[in-house]
């Protein structure tokens, strides 16, 4: 029972969720100390404390491995830099709705929706008094590296980088062509689109969660061209700024079918899965 509270030290300094914690933990305090978000310390308090309640009480009755906390915090972290709200309650009510869903929406053992993802959505259409915000990040290029650069070495520790540059290539490249090619504008006005810090933060962080995206890397590419065609589409032709994280929700149902016609092991953390030798022992 006690090796269910500590940890196997040699496997966990492989756990790419810690990175993930110090990564999005970062942007958090850029957001805190140097964008203005001071005014929702309150909120994250009561995320942080909703997630980690949430997900020892769904681990108490299922499968008693408490480091997975390690996740709860995952998310609690993306709940904090992207959803928006007036209310402390609206917070707790996606907080909850976040962590249940890993353990109450499941197929084949894998949970559907990204956690953070389906919290937010719950929480715009049951309250209406939650809303993400594209713009709050500003235009610091130094916060665009930061995320870039911290983007990139945390994919490279999943091994979902394909996930990633898939999105961003043909999201960016459809927009290139119609901006700047087809309308003629500014390179500028591309960059200032793709440069959004909220779809940076999708790219490399959400779209690349190893436990809810295809298992197979032929049906990861398909899955991601997919899903930065119906982005192009939908922001651009029907001008909705927040498409992607809508578009990440409905897409999400059809990964099962991706795994079932795409056979490929399930991700497991605490794996070096270039070479495949840990057992998964969270």
């Amino acid at each position: 029972m006690f090796k269910k509270f500590v940890p196997n030290f040699s496997n966990e300094l492989r756990d790419p969720r810690y990175f993930q914690i110090l990564f999005l933990g970062s942007f958090l305090f850029v957001g805190i100390n140097y964008l203005g978000w001071n005014s929702e310390s309150i909120k994250y308090l009561v995320t942080f404390l909703v997630a980690i309640i949430t997900q020892l009480t769904f681990s108490f009755k299922t499968t008693q491995r408490y480091s997975s906390i390690k996740s709860a915090l995952i998310t609690a972290l993306g709940l904090c830099l992207l959803l928006k709200t007036g209310n402390i309650w609206v917070t707790a009510l996606a907080s909850f709705v976040a962590i249940a869903s890993k353990f109450l929406i499941k197929s084949n053992g894998k949970h559907i929706f990204n956690p953070a993802n389906i919290g937010i959505i719950l929480a715009i259409l049951i309250t209406g008094n939650a809303w993400v915000s594209p713009g709050q990040w500003g235009s610091s290029t130094l916060l665009w590296f930061l995320i870039g650069a911290c983007g990139f070495t945390m994919i490279l520790k999943v091994n979902r980088l394909d996930t990633t540059i898939v999105f961003l290539l043909v999201f960016g490249g459809l927009l290139y062509c119609r901006q700047v090619i087809y309308l003629g504008w500014e390179t500028e006005v591309w960059l200032h689109k793709v440069n959004n810090g909220t779809l940076l933060l999708f790219s490399f962080f959400m779209i690349t969660d190893p436990m809810t995206i295809p298992n197979h890397k032929r049906a990861r590419i398909i899955w991601a061209s997919l899903l930065a065609l119906l982005l192009f589409v939908s922001s651009n032709y029907f001008y909705i700024q927040t498409a992607a994280i809508w578009l990440l929700f409905l897409i999400s149902p059809f990964t099962p079918m991706f795994d079932k016609y795409f056979s490929a092991p399930k991700y497991k953390w605490n794996v070096d899965h270039r070479t495949q030798k840990l057992p998964n022992k969270i």
